[in-house]
């Protein structure tokens, strides 16, 4: 875990926006929501916005998040799905 003060700036659980950017697939959203679901199960509705030259799309999702290493638990997991490029 990275030595931050994310911890004592936000009150957990909340509710924690990921922007997820990856190849314009259209099953990206799906694998999005599905590492959602695998580590704070919920209904999502992710909001995809494609790039200007439609080669990527980014994926907005919030997930209910219940400390710093649950959020970084979910970065890694993002990051590592095969057509993700960037998480913020």
């Amino acid at each position: 875990m990275q030595k931050t003060r994310f911890d004592e700036l936000v009150e957990f659980p909340c509710h924690f926006t990921f922007k997820v950017m990856g190849v314009a697939k259209p099953e990206l959203p799906d694998a999005v929501v599905a590492v959602a679901q695998a580590h704070a199960p919920g209904d999502y509705s992710p909001s995809v916005k494609p790039s200007s030259k439609g080669t990527y799309h980014s994926v907005s999702i919030q997930i209910r998040v219940e400390s710093q290493q649950h959020i970084e638990t979910l970065y890694r997991a993002l990051a590592d799905l095969e057509d993700v490029r960037y998480v913020l």
